[in-house]
């Protein structure tokens, strides 16, 4: 037995049975609905790839070798992951705190590193499996490969990660829905959509690439481009060491807020 802060636990170092039934609870509220958390995304990114093929595809020519609606996949694939990944954690924490049905996670005998891994495997999930989903359509519709897909994978586990624990600082920040949507508006999706979805950052003037050099999910974008059609803006080397830092940051900051109990606990 292990002695804590909150009292004897008789189940060892890592309550497993805690974890698992958390995790699987985050699992099966996303695919309870997956008509909206898994089809509604890839219809989403269909239709930006569509219209974009549409518009300006043909015109565009060629970006980093390849047509422009090949280079565009990669980052449309990314961004519709990391919105899903944020959305999935946010939305449970958030909508347990307005109901005030959060002391039913919180009683539970969990630790807060339990807590953080138990809610963000759920947003991982869901943004693996929409990657999936979007990955087909890429190679079915588009007749893509995939270049290097050890790094795609990794750079989409470390994209919904990072931003699953995003969505968990987030909803313990918020304490209201009107508060959870302003963060997703004014934050997550400027920093997805204004970090090289569209274009190369090569086209952007000197100071703009510096800021955009700024935004770890410039590098999660890029290094999925690099998996998929194997061309990227900055090395991946670089792109794996500045996500990986900023998921360890973020999920971090969750472990230390569950902790204390910042703004869950009255």
């Amino acid at each position: 037995m292990e002695a804590t802060g909150m009292g004897i636990r008789r189940f060892g170092r890592v309550n497993w049975l805690g974890l698992y039934t958390l995790s699987a609870r985050e699992i099966q509220r996303f695919m309870g609905v997956w008509t909206q958390t898994l089809a509604a995304p890839l219809v989403t990114a269909g239709l930006f790839l569509g219209v974009f093929s549409l518009a300006i595809g043909p015109a565009r020519g060629e970006v980093m070798g390849v047509p422009f609606i090949q280079f565009l996949a990669p980052g449309i694939l990314m961004m519709t992951v990391i919105q899903n990944a944020f959305a999935n954690t946010s939305s449970s924490i958030v909508i347990s705190k307005v109901q005030g049905n959060i002391v039913d996670t919180l009683m539970p005998p969990l630790s807060a590193a339990e807590l953080v891994l138990g809610y963000a495997a759920g947003g991982v999930a869901r943004g693996v499996l929409v990657a999936l989903a979007i990955g087909a359509l890429m190679v079915v519709v588009l007749g893509m490969g995939v270049a290097h897909p050890l790094w795609a994978l990794v750079f989409v586990l470390l994209g919904s990660a990072f931003l699953a624990g995003l969505g968990i600082v987030a909803a313990i920040f918020a304490n209201k829905f009107d508060q959870m949507a302003a963060i997703t508006n004014f934050i997550v999706t400027p920093l997805s959509f204004l970090s090289g979805t569209f274009y190369s950052i090569e086209r952007l003037p000197p100071a703009m690439q510096t800021i955009t050099h700024m935004n770890p999910v410039f590098y999660l974008i890029d290094g999925l481009r690099f998996g998929v059609i194997g061309q990227s803006d900055s090395s991946p080397w670089l792109g794996l060491a500045v996500c990986s830092a900023s998921t360890a940051a973020v999920l971090g900051l969750c472990w230390y807020w569950f902790d204390c109990g910042y703004r869950m606990k009255a």
